[in-house]
């Protein structure tokens, strides 16, 4: 249930209440801070950026310009991982390579809600069409690309390119993990993504109906110009930074907005990122996903990743105290 704009809850905290606040690399938040705010449009944010450009104590800065708000929708907090993956795959369809990556339709766009994942697949709607960027060679692993948002496809002669988010058919995504759970296959606490991936290939007909219980289909671009060793591009355009930037819910924490985690569990996270990309399942005040990097080692991270904890977004002063109910300050 969403709440509404009454029930949201804002508390302006100190930085001497954050957890870890000192211990932390600032300068590399700052880093990973300069390379968006540039397209923050909000008079506040683009002073900001501009002071960005030239400080010599990051720590300061931040302590100096922002304060720390904790943002409460009643919902609990939730830190999930993703990653940039890397799968097999070919410009031209062969019997290995069958699973299209696919451009986006102009209908999708215009049609909301489009086909589901099933009309997709099964019917004749995209084929033909030159809508194809790449065929792959897995379905499951196509399907997490599509969870992530972008990836890189290894072509056979060594070649990458790299693919990113273009927009989705306007389904509500829903979660084949939950499904498992729901149906008895597992516990909550076993569910991976490789359990599922484990799962749909030794299971491949039931496995297969699993997958089309997420209705919701990404479509993808190319974006082969981002260099290698940058990370792939975040919902700003721009790439984004292992372990420095989340994917938030953009209802509540402004993209580009540092943002405070206290990330609990058993390998607690306490680090100062940077909100530089969304997701279709990242919805509440209190909800982030941290990108772990790329590739198989940072998959297995970020899979592993479901933990409680508390995040605050650091808002310009002025913008932070505006925020509370009048005669609160």
């Amino acid at each position: 249930m969403t709440a509404s704009a009454s029930d949201i809850k804002y508390t302006v905290l100190d930085f001497a209440s954050l957890d870890g606040w000192a211990q932390d690399d600032h300068a590399a938040a700052l880093t990973t801070f300069r390379n968006t705010c540039q397209d923050m449009d909000d008079p506040d944010w683009t002073s900001l950026c501009a002071l960005a450009g030239d400080v010599p104590d990051a720590r300061a800065f931040f302590e100096l310009f922002f304060r720390p708000v904790l943002i409460e929708d009643g919902q609990p907090a939730m830190f999930t991982g993703y990653f940039e993956p890397e799968l097999d795959g070919s410009l031209t369809r062969s019997a290995r390579y069958r699973y299209p990556v696919y451009a986006m339709p102009p209908e999708a766009r215009a049609i909301r809600p489009w086909l589901t994942r099933r009309q997709i697949l099964e019917g004749p709607f995209l084929q033909g069409r030159g809508l194809e960027i790449a065929w792959v060679d897995d379905p499951v692993e196509l399907f997490f690309l599509q969870i992530q948002g972008s990836g890189r496809i290894r072509l056979p002669n060594g070649q990458m390119i790299r693919v990113g988010y273009s927009g989705f058919n306007g389904h509500e995504y829903r979660s084949v993990g939950a499904e498992l759970v729901r149906r008895g296959t597992y516990a909550a606490h076993q569910v991976s993504a490789q359990v599922i991936r484990n799962y749909v290939q030794r299971n491949p007909d039931v496995g297969k109906e699993l997958l089309y219980h997420n209705p919701s289909y990404v479509f993808f671009r190319e974006v082969s110009e981002v260099p290698a060793e940058r990370g792939p591009l975040g919902a700003m355009n721009r790439s984004i930074t292992t372990m420095r930037s989340i994917a938030v819910d953009p209802k509540f924490v402004p993209l580009g907005a540092p943002v405070w985690i206290e990330k609990d569990g058993a390998d607690p996270l306490r680090r100062l990122m940077i909100a530089q990309d969304t997701g279709s399942a990242i919805k509440g005040a209190q909800r982030a996903d941290v990108f772990f990097g790329t590739g198989d080692e940072a998959g297995r991270a970020a899979g592993r990743l479901r933990d409680p904890g508390r995040m605050m977004v650091l808002m310009p002063i002025q913008r932070a105290y505006a925020l509370l109910p009048e005669g609160a300050i």
